[in-house]
């Protein structure tokens, strides 16, 4: 199916977009406002995954348990997520990934999956999509600028999860990560989305000084 999203903030061709990826349940309306409170001079688009769940809401990913997305079912949603990207944004384009909860799991995949297509990856509330058929070797993520929140109660991820995530993204990725974590549930703390707006400008600091002339 053909994605669905909502484009937010800059018009200019060659901005960096940033995809805003939401959680298990959820769809693309509830996540773009965040682009609201996000540093201008940025294209934000925010897409709804192509799962349909009987419950309501979309999903990305079919699972085997909360955090745990099926490889096949991943895969497929890698490749659909590929050739929207290709199509929509193009290959010259800064690409940062932005997931909250299930979206964070997606958004891991795509850095696992094609770590050189990214200029960024932000990972909250989530895990990386462990077991699930990607490339999780040590220094997989080498170079790429990646910010990450945890809740310390959080009651939805599984902790083991977390912690695994926690320790792959702050020393064997080989990332070079901006890490919170802080006391609360399974929710984006307004300080946490404070730091990711001020991540957020540098990341655009960057991709503006690797497009200078040398």
């Amino acid at each position: 199916m053909s994605p669905i999203a909502l484009w937010r903030g800059s018009a200019d061709p060659e901005a960096p977009v940033v995809v805003l990826l939401h959680g298990r349940g959820s769809n693309e309306q509830e996540i773009v406002g965040l682009a609201d409170v996000l540093p201008n001079g940025c294209t934000y688009i925010a897409l709804r995954g192509p799962l349909a769940l009987p419950q309501g809401g979309y999903a990305w990913f079919e699972n085997r348990g909360v955090g745990r997305p099926l490889a096949d079912s991943l895969r497929s949603t890698l490749d659909w997520f590929w050739t929207w990207a290709a199509d929509e944004v193009g290959a010259a384009r800064p690409l940062i990934a932005v997931g909250f909860s299930g979206g964070a799991a997606f958004a891991g995949a795509l850095a696992l999956d094609n770590p050189a297509r990214l200029a960024g990856l932000a990972v909250l509330y989530g895990t990386m999509p462990w077991d699930a058929g990607l490339d999780e070797s040590v220094d997989r993520l080498a170079g790429l600028e990646v910010f990450h929140a945890q809740a310390t109660d959080d009651a939805v991820i599984p902790r083991d999860l977390l912690e695994r995530t926690w320790r792959y993204l702050t020393a064997d990725a080989g990332a070079t990560a901006v890490t919170h974590r802080h006391a609360g549930g399974h929710a984006m703390d307004p300080a946490v989305v404070a730091s990711l707006a001020r991540w957020l400008v540098r990341q655009m600091q960057t991709a503006d000084r690797s497009g200078d002339p040398a």
